[in-house]
């Protein structure tokens, strides 16, 4: 195990500020690096943070960020999360990274948790710079998740606020918002009990943490189908890191892509919900992710 130090970076992606952590090891010569984010709505000091310790523990230096419009890092509309820019904030971070005298260049990986799972599988299809994946609980299809956790007449109330709601900004008045968790009067986006623990967990765990999104947030989920892009990794190696009874990802999609996806490839299947590889199974999680990329890496063979 290396000793790292930390430190808060900042960068920009396309002209908005960008904040991240930077973990770096204590080793000579150039290392490995991994630019990773959270999943929905979430910040760098919820829970991942753990991951990238881990990480750099074990020899790669990380970038940990928050995405535009979101925790420390600047951009508007606060509080949007639109998959397409965020996989730009990505991709800029891997330019960044790239240019830290500590890094090896031609060893970039990428690691994304549920919607930044997501994220993952784009990029690496469609950046010749990243060289390993690790794709944890994965969004697949985010019309088909939306579907699932929403009753007809949910759906036709989102759609009438989002009428609502476009006008509102016609008219330059602020967005409307999306309480992330919450009491069910409140139809959340993720009625789920484990969710709400988890979230209400986020906000003790990050200061810059709202339990909120823009609506307009919802309009972009369900136009997001990263599950078209997994055939085209190859040959990047990815990994899928699957929970078995998700709700919030669902299980049979990821399992779905993971067939899909071409060699190489892997798969670590992990009992329960969405939320068990950051906690009750979180050993299992990111020694699973550390064995993939030190295989790549650092040619070190998995057990």
């Amino acid at each position: 195990m290396y000793k790292y130090k930390t430190e808060k970076v900042y960068y920009l992606s396309e002209g908005v500020k960008i904040a991240a952590l930077k973990y770096t090891p204590e080793k000579e010569g150039r290392c490995p690096a991994i630019v990773m984010a959270h999943g929905f709505g979430l910040t760098k000091e919820a829970y991942i943070d753990k991951f990238a310790e881990r990480f750099a523990e074990n020899g790669f230096v990380v970038i940990l960020f928050d995405y535009r419009n979101l925790g420390e890092s600047e951009g508007l509309p606060r509080q949007e999360v639109n998959p397409f820019m965020q996989i730009d904030d990505y991709k800029n971070s891997i330019t960044f990274v790239s240019t830290q005298a500590e890094v090896d260049i031609e060893k970039i990986g990428i690691w994304g948790t549920s919607f930044s799972g997501g994220h993952v599988l784009v990029t690496a299809a469609t950046d010749s710079r990243v060289k390993c994946v690790v794709s944890q609980v994965p969004t697949i299809s985010g019309f088909t998740s939306g579907l699932r956790r929403m009753s007809a007449g949910q759906e036709h109330d989102r759609q009438e606020n989002i009428k609502q709601d476009r006008l509102n900004r016609l008219q330059g008045r602020e967005p409307m918002m999306k309480t992330i968790v919450g009491e069910a009067s409140e139809n959340p986006l993720y009625p789920m009990s484990d969710a709400e623990a988890y979230y209400t967990g986020a906000l003790k765990l990050s200061p810059t943490f709202r339990n909120e999104v823009t609506l307009r947030t919802t309009e972009y989920t369900r136009m997001y189908e990263p599950g078209i892009y997994v055939s085209r990794i190859s040959p990047v190696p990815v990994l899928f890191v699957v929970a078995l009874n998700d709700e919030v990802t669902p299980t049979d999609l990821s399992m779905k892509a993971y067939e899909d996806a071409l060699q190489p490839k892997g798969l670590i299947t992990i009992p329960g919900g969405h939320f068990t590889p950051y906690l009750q199974y979180f050993d299992t999680a990111s020694n699973a992710a550390v064995d993939w990329f030190s295989k790549y890496f650092l040619n070190t063979p998995i057990d």
